[in-house]
């Protein structure tokens, strides 16, 4: 072969891979840009052995059949990121997995970070599914925690949503809860905890305020010792303070997330915070992120600056322990007093 037919093969190459690498460059998306940390040093420092119950991180799904966002950092991620500030640990949640196996590997590879799991009874796991609940139960690591009725396919949240003619989960009808409702609140009552000695804890997801009020009661009922009222002031749970203080004399504890404060969502102004403290007490509330979607900021920012909002409107720092440390450990059937 002679040297020009060499050089013009050699240019016809370097052409094609430089345009294949173009071609690959225009197709591939650009980075999401994240948002800036909204949480000051001050607003950080308020973290100490801080304890997150509602944060969303990855592997989860996002697409057009599960509709929720993109996740912007995942289990390990939010482990060093809560190792760092102080945090004492997180519970991971998602909408259409339990994540008792997550939290064990986030556990082992971040030491010195208590990290848990949540079931939530979608239509991904069977709905209101026994079966589901002691599988939960069962993981090796004694992670699970909390399992939560139906979130995304909920009914109250089905008829909220854009498109309310989906299929969804049932868990009352007439103002009486079904018979398989009462069926997967004994499976949570009764499920045994691998590794682990402490009882499954009960959130009321998605349900309207009257669902979730006659779960609240029959869990009591049925022995369940640690409820929790999921993000009781926002979309699409929406409770009065009434409602709130119903859930409270039944021995449940109250919700309240950042991202209904501070986000795109922003639809909830932290005077509701400061008055459901006011009327509820601390004792009964805990403050968590409902952080971790892609732009907006992480969790432990978001409850950080919620955390500061509420400092500045005069909540004390002993009553921000209480929704941030206290009150969480004790949901998690843990101790109180974390070691150092």
């Amino acid at each position: 072969m002679s040297d020009p037919v060499k050089r013009t093969i050699v240019r016809l190459s370097a052409f094609f891979l430089l345009g294949t690498a173009a071609t690959a460059l225009a197709q591939k998306p650009p980075a999401p840009v994240a948002p800036p940390p909204i949480a000051t040093a001050a607003e950080r420092s308020l973290l100490k052995d801080a304890i997150d119950i509602h944060a969303h991180l990855d592997p989860d799904s996002a697409g057009p059949y599960s509709v929720q966002a993109p996740r912007r950092l995942d289990v390990i991620d939010m482990a060093h990121r809560a190792k760092r500030v102080g945090m004492r640990g997180f519970v991971i949640k998602q909408h259409y997995d339990q994540t008792a196996q997550l939290a064990y590997i986030a556990s082992k590879v971040v030491p010195g970070v208590e990290v848990f799991g949540q079931l939530c009874l979608n239509l991904t796991v069977g709905g209101l599914n026994p079966a589901a609940v002691h599988h939960f139960a069962e993981v090796k690591g004694g992670r699970a925690r909390i399992v939560s009725m139906p979130t995304w396919d909920a009914q109250n949240n089905v008829q909220h949503s854009t498109d309310p003619k989906k299929p969804f989960v049932s868990v009352a009808r007439d103002g009486a809860l079904l018979p398989e409702t009462k069926a997967v609140i004994k499976a949570i009552a009764g499920a045994q905890v691998r590794d682990s000695d402490v009882p499954l804890a009960l959130a009321t997801g998605h349900l309207s305020p009257e669902e979730a009020l006659l779960v609240v009661r029959e869990a009591r009922d049925q022995g369940i010792a640690r409820i929790v009222v999921t993000h009781a002031i926002g979309h699409p749970v929406d409770m009065t303070v009434a409602q709130m203080q119903q859930a409270v004399a039944m021995g449940a504890v109250i919700e309240l997330v950042g991202a209904f404060v501070v986000s795109s969502r922003e639809m909830r102004d932290i005077d509701q915070y400061v008055e459901a403290i006011r009327v509820l007490g601390a004792d009964h509330l805990i403050l968590s992120s409902d952080g971790g979607q892609q732009n907006r900021a992480y969790p432990d920012d978001m409850i950080a600056h919620v955390a500061g909002q509420l400092r500045a409107k005069g909540i004390s720092a002993g009553e921000l322990r209480k929704m941030m440390v206290d009150n969480p450990a004790k949901l998690l059937g843990i101790s109180q007093h974390p070691k150092h």
